[in-house]
């Protein structure tokens, strides 16, 4: 492996649904998919994370020609030209506004405004462009942060300051998806599909990130060996909540609501993350144990099996729609 990893065992290992087969990603099927189309990555480094892992899986088939609108790494575009297909990313780990309030904060993570009612325009304002939105958010929310409702400070999160309401990380998480969702809902310009990509759990183990905390596992859990609870359940819990609520009001205007759900198959993963193996050995960096991220190659390509055979199902569904509108038409005849 590139940065010393001495284990590959952690590559070898494939999610298996209950009750039916997934194939292996296809590349060169999933670039006649998404011929003339357009596709974002809305979220965090997860998100970017996701993103590198198909563009290594679709380099088997062609590289993208970088297209970018701007030198920031954190808004990046590739098209693939033999089939005119774009790819983007945003940055946004709370996916609304934002401000850096203090660079130290409790935790010495930053402490954050989030403006829960107020949109990050820097990614909403381009969504009429593309056909699919893939949007996910997590472990940003963890660190300290202000509410802000109506422009006022209506709570916060492990702020530790006096005469402001200490709210649960769940309160912040569950408001900002709920703006994003209805601003996706009332954007009369947008008629593409928008993609819930669930949690994507931390497997820190023998103290916090921070603290020492690390994820030295070498195989995964079986599905009897844990039980997603507590926190990770929770914010699961809430993203699938405000998505259902989402989902009913897009319905009633057309638009269509997708659920990528990764989160089980990655919770059985900890050993898929690059722990201290996230540089070389020797590079001149103060850096935590990697126990967010993925490892390429690794159990996040799982994501674009799941991500592949949703566009097939898509395909599958429009046709049949098609058809039955079709068999209507006659009988009306």
């Amino acid at each position: 492996m590139k940065y010393g990893r001495p284990d590959l065992d952690f590559m070898k290992w494939r999610w298996k649904p209950d009750g039916c087969e997934l194939p292996i990603f296809n590349p060169a099927q999933f670039l006649e998919l998404m011929r003339d189309k357009t596709l974002a990555f809305v979220g965090d480094s997860v998100a970017r994370n996701h993103m590198q892992s198909l563009m290594c899986l679709l380099s088997r088939v062609v590289y993208p020609i970088d297209v970018s609108y701007t030198t920031d790494e954190n808004f990046k575009r590739w098209r693939y030209t033999d089939y005119n297909f774009t790819m983007a990313s945003f940055w946004t780990p709370f996916l609304i506004k934002t401000k850096l309030a203090d660079p130290g904060g409790p935790t010495q993570t930053g402490l954050f405004n989030l403006y829960l009612d107020e949109l990050d325009e820097a990614w909403t304002n381009q969504i009429d462009e593309f056909d699919y939105l893939i949007i996910s958010a997590g472990q940003w929310f963890y660190r300290p942060t202000m509410f802000y409702e109506n422009r006022r400070v209506s709570g916060c999160y492990y702020c530790l300051q006096e005469n402001v309401t200490d709210l649960t990380v769940y309160y912040g998480y569950r408001k900002a998806f709920r703006t994003v969702f209805k601003a996706i809902n009332s954007n009369k310009n947008f008629k593409g599909m928008t993609i819930l990509r669930t949690f994507s759990p931390s497997h820190f183990e023998n103290g916090l990130w921070n603290k020492g905390g690390n994820c030295v596992r070498t195989r995964p859990f079986m599905s009897n060996e844990t039980t997603m609870e507590g926190p990770n359940l929770e914010l699961y819990m809430t993203q699938i909540e405000e998505y259902r609520a989402a989902e009913r009001v897009g319905l009633k205007r057309g638009l269509k609501f997708r659920l990528l759900d990764t989160t089980q198959a990655m919770w059985l993963r900890p050993d898929g993350h690059p722990s201290r193996y996230g540089h070389w050995p020797n590079a001149n960096v103060t850096l935590y144990n990697d126990c967010v991220h993925w490892c390429l190659p690794g159990p996040i390509d799982t994501w674009s099996d799941f991500l592949l055979e949703m566009l097939k199902m898509e395909g599958t569904r429009k046709y049949e729609e098609k058809l039955h509108s079709k068999v209507k038409r006659m009988r009306a005849q």
